[in-house]
């Protein structure tokens, strides 16, 4: 069953806040009764923002959200008081979030720093009180600008995993079970495919307290990049990814055609992916002996630099952490 908590994508209507109208007063008082204007501005309507929050990993506290409006701005008043602005709505989302305009499919903004805010929506400005149009040949201008008017549209926010390290294989390729293995995360296992569903991520402790992230990202199968089984739900995480940690299975038919079958689902997906960091496990390598690893030699991919890690003895896996570290810190 997949995880319910992981949220990755989610199409809200958002709507920004009218602004409030300028005044058109003009002052009185006992001691005046033909006073010159003095009609304050309006308030301007309120933002929708998105600030990014590191502690989030999830879009799923904005799931069941459909609907989202920010406040009205208030009209100005006499004796040059200005309207309230309306409510700005800040939404916290997780690092790596990207909006997207629903109806364009154009991409608006990604957030990536910890804190970043961006109006997704304006609200409408504060409309100008009568005082502003006073002049030499208009000493009673008995007008005042309207508010700005609200926007509203449907979005869509996708979330895409940032990780150090996001490891790309087919189902089954061991992902979860070196995941477990190097961290404190619990995914879960199974033998069979697609037990992943969702990302997973784990912080992996290395030496001297230092740490980095992995990613265990759901399995990939031919023709992923056209849709085929999880196609690019997953697909769309690899992007956010420092280094990529392709793991394929000892017990496997062909490791070169594995490989290359796995590289050729992210050039189609993405060409860019290609330019990322690369290296090579090979997983579950406590079902060979080590005659079995000398004949695998020459059915290994050359251009990629490779290592032999089995997550059940822990064989490897000390040096995979090395080679990732000195990677991720060229």
């Amino acid at each position: 069953m997949a995880n319910q908590n992981f949220v990755d994508y989610v199409k809200i209507y958002f709507t920004s806040g009218n602004g409030g109208s300028g005044s058109t007063h003009f002052l009185r008082s006992r001691l005046t009764s033909k006073g010159g204007p003095d009609g304050g501005d309006g308030g301007r309507g309120g933002h929708i923002i998105l600030k990014a929050n590191k502690q989030l990993w999830t879009l799923l506290h904005l799931k069941y959200k459909k609907n989202i409006k920010a406040g009205h701005g208030s009209h100005g008043s006499g004796s040059h008081k200005t309207g309230m602005d309306g409510e700005d709505i800040i939404l916290e989302v997780p690092l790596g979030t990207v909006a997207r305009d629903f109806e364009s499919g154009k991409i608006m903004f990604e957030l990536t720093e910890h804190d970043d805010e961006v109006i997704l929506l304006e609200g409408g400005r504060g409309g100008k009180g009568n005082a502003h149009f006073k002049s030499s040949t208009n000493q009673t201008p008995r007008y005042a600008q309207e508010g700005g008017e609200l926007k509203e549209a449907w979005f869509i926010l996708e979330l895409k995993v940032l990780a150090d390290v996001g490891l790309v294989g087919y189902p089954n390729a061991g992902k979860s079970t070196l995941l477990a293995a190097v961290s404190a995360a619990k995914p879960k296992i199974a033998n069979y495919a697609f037990t992943t569903l969702s990302p997973n991520l784990g912080i992996v402790k290395y030496r001297d307290n230092r740490s980095f992230i992995m990613a265990d990202i759901p399995g990939i199968i031919e023709d992923a990049h056209l849709g085929k089984g999880i196609g690019i739900r997953f697909l769309k995480h690899i992007e956010r990814n420092t280094l990529l940690l392709f793991m394929i299975p000892a017990d496997t038919d062909n490791i070169r055609k594995d490989f290359k079958v796995l590289l050729n689902e992210l050039k189609e997906y993405s060409p860019e992916l290609l330019d990322k960091p690369k290296l090579l496990a090979i997983s579950k390598s406590d079902l060979i002996d080590e005659e079995l690893k000398q004949m695998l030699e020459d059915d290994i991919p050359k251009e990629i630099e490779s290592l032999f890690i089995s997550s059940v003895t822990g064989e490897g896996l000390d040096q995979l952490k090395d080679k990732i570290w000195t990677i991720l810190n060229k």
